[in-house]
């Protein structure tokens, strides 16, 4: 896909980062972060607080017109609750499909012999895991990624362990290995988008130790489907 233009600043950005909004056939304004909803849409790649702001001061209602060379459609007040929603469905739904494609590894012990043994190229820890277990699975990866001394961590999700079992089909999941780059590369994609939305931008990127994921732009903005 190519770049995204931003309807309030003029600034490009990789679609990959942003998220796309649908105008339905019912004239309400949806999350479409698939990117598969007919029609024209629009693009955002600001943070929650940023676009309830636009939201409130009329911005956003601006910007989706034109984007969607219409003032006809709905625009509810809880579209940034639903577009959180729907960015934490699709790191839900990535996880598991990552789990039942044997990418991930999970149990304390079993990541932290990988970790060790320089296996595990992104590592991430539930919202409410136990600091002194996150910590150990921490040096166990910078001891694998011959990193000792550095600050290189685990991902800490604004996900808890009830939320991440129940996605991955597994009991009591506190720690999450990924083993494999793609799939790494693919999680850090979802995870860094819904990041940036939250305000935490720089987690996921920063955190995987994928030689093309540093710097990591999410873009900013509203933008316009180029069509």
């Amino acid at each position: 896909m190519t770049e995204r233009r931003c309807i309030l600043s003029g600034d490009r950005a990789d679609p990959e980062g942003l998220v796309r909004l649908a105008l339905g056939p019912d004239g309400q304004v949806a999350p479409d972060v698939r990117a598969k909803a007919p029609g024209r849409g629009a693009w955002i790649g600001v943070s929650r607080a940023e676009l309830e702001k636009a939201l409130v001061n009329g911005k956003l209602k601006g910007g989706l017109a034109r984007a969607f060379k219409t003032g006809d459609f709905t625009l509810d007040a809880d579209l940034p609750e639903r577009i959180d929603a729907a960015l934490r469905q699709a790191v839900l739904d990535r996880l598991g499909l990552e789990a039942r494609a044997s990418m991930l590894v999970t149990g304390s012990e079993k990541i932290d012999v990988a970790a060790r043994r320089g296996q595990v190229v992104m590592l991430l820890h539930a919202a409410d895991a136990r600091p002194d277990g996150s910590r150990k699975l921490d040096q166990a990866l910078r001891v694998g990624q011959e990193a000792e001394g550095s600050d290189l961590a685990g991902i800490v999700l604004p996900l808890e362990r009830d939320a991440l079992s129940m996605a991955m089909g597994r009991e009591n999941v506190v720690h999450v290995a990924v083993t494999d780059q793609r799939a790494a590369d693919r999680l850090a994609a979802v995870l860094g988008r819904w990041q940036s939305y939250l305000g935490c931008a720089n987690g996921a990127p920063s955190r995987a130790i994928s030689t093309g994921m540093d710097g990591v732009d999410a873009g900013g903005g509203v933008a316009a489907d180029q069509v």
